[in-house]
């Protein structure tokens, strides 16, 4: 007989009552460790807790190597590991971040400059208007859009665009190109809506799923990154999604992406096993497919071997049930194969760095058209004067782009403007980041560890980790 838990469901008042009498306590331990940085979080817990706070430290491209996560009883246990921060003005900040992870906006303006980091769209910004669209990817579509904007006298300030089985989605925040600011008027609202529904619909089907929506400012938006994950997931991008079919016979060996699902029905916890590449901003993205598709996370352990990365979470859905169908099991696991592929870029990285102008976009993405290349993912924003960006291409077949076509980029847009990286096996240069390093830049390997038959030890853990709970 299976046993049934209750519904993960609080009181939003009383929540916000607990939250002040326990405030989440946060400790940051550089003597742990040689070369990473522990980070404790005690905290009360809620649905989304933990995607909030992976959010925090992958919004300062920190690294989490290593992971402990265990909230029985309503709390919630955060030990993560990443390259050694040592920097005040971050770890003052981090503190601050993880105590209050309902805080909005993206990172203050001093901190970015303190820690010289490029300005990026993390964070939908409350003085601009936001367009958000799905459909079927072809090549040229970035190009379309933006030129369509530039017709219309928006101006582009953030765009971020993934691409994932023949399907694309984007995020553009625009401002009236004249006057500045979000764009208010109800007509010329009406006009791009229009404008961009006839770019999109131009080579659909009439049958197929497509969508374009505009947003006025607002300070709850949800972080940008993870909209784009909720927009590729209702336009089903992960139906085709297969793992490694078991025909390696080898899990340590195969670098497919492995996803198994299991019962724990003592425990009455469904126990996801998730073996791939490791990379960058990979448990951002498969806690972003569990917390949006309504599972809750109660124990987790992550960690990484060399190039590749182990998660295993024990969940349950948000009614108390485990999974307990077919059907539920093989659609989670195609979400997060999903969530992991949409980050994983194919092709060229052309990384962008110009003055700020009205039709930059536009300018940039028609010579990357006109000269026969597909945009797969792309991320551009704007500070003051400059504009940065960075854009994945491939030709229109989807493989590389020769070196005659590169020096023709280079030579319209500018030497200067646009530097050529190349990514190997399909991830960017920094895909390996995530795995700690030594002080001879050797890859120090981590051993995976589970939770799995561990239950005897998890109050060791919780003692370990400094926190004496009331």
């Amino acid at each position: 007989m299976e046993i049934v838990y209750q519904p993960y469901y609080s009181d939003p008042e009383f929540q916000s009552l607990i939250e002040r009498i326990h405030p989440p306590r946060v400790c940051i331990d550089n003597d742990a460790c040689q070369d990473c940085t522990l980070v404790k979080v005690d905290s009360a817990n809620k649905h989304g807790i933990l995607l909030e706070m992976v959010q925090v430290l992958t919004d300062l491209d920190l690294v989490i190597s290593k992971s402990y996560i265990s909230s029985d009883g309503g709390w919630l246990m955060d030990d993560q590991l990443g390259n050694k921060v040592t920097d005040e003005t971050l770890i003052v900040y981090i503190q601050q971040a993880l105590s209050d992870t309902r805080r909005r906006g993206g990172i203050p303006k001093e901190l970015q400059e303190c820690l010289k980091q490029e300005v990026k769209p993390c964070h939908v910004s409350t003085e601009y208007t936001a367009i958000e669209m799905t459909g079927r990817d072809r090549p040229g579509l970035i190009s379309e859009i933006s030129a369509a904007l530039y017709e219309l006298r928006c101006h582009v300030t953030a765009a971020v665009a993934w691409t994932h089985n023949a399907r694309a989605a984007c995020i553009i925040h625009i401002e009236d190109g004249l006057k500045g600011g979000p764009i208010m008027a109800p007509k010329l609202l009406a006009q791009v809506r229009e404008k961009i529904e006839s770019v999109v619909d131009a080579h659909h089907e009439s049958d197929e799923c497509r969508s374009v929506r505009l947003t006025a400012p607002a300070a709850g938006r949800t972080h940008t990154e993870r909209r784009l994950h909720q927009l590729m997931y209702a336009d089903r991008d992960y139906e085709q999604c297969q793992g490694c079919d078991g025909s390696c016979r080898q899990w340590n060996g195969c670098t497919k992406t492995h996803v198994t699902i299991e019962a724990c029905r003592e425990k009455g916890y469904s126990v996801v096993n998730l073996r791939c590449r490791d990379r960058t901003k990979l448990l951002f993205d498969t806690v972003c497919a569990l917390t949006d598709m309504q599972y809750v996370v109660f124990h987790a352990a992550i960690s990484s071997k060399g190039t590749m990365a182990d998660q295993e979470y024990f969940i349950r859905r948000q009614d108390g049930c485990s999974l307990n169908t077919e059907s539920e099991r093989q659609e989670l696991a195609q979400c997060l194969i999903a969530a992991i592929e949409r980050r994983v870029s194919d092709g060229l990285r052309l990384e962008l760095c110009t003055l700020n102008k009205m039709g930059l976009l536009s300018d940039v993405t028609r010579v990357f058209r006109e000269n026969g290349l597909s945009i797969t993912r792309a991320e551009i924003g704007t500070h003051g004067e400059r504009a940065t960006g960075s854009f994945y291409v491939t030709d229109a077949s989807g493989d590389e782009v020769n070196l005659r076509t590169v020096e023709l980029l280079r030579q319209e847009i500018g030497g200067s403007a646009l530097m050529v990286y190349k990514s190997p096996n399909g991830t960017s240069r920094a895909s390996s980041s995530s795995i700690s390093r030594t002080s001879s830049g050797e890859v120090e390997e981590r051993a995976k560890f589970s939770l799995g038959n561990l239950w005897s030890q998890l109050e060791r853990f919780t003692e370990n980790l400094g926190f004496n709970k009331s």
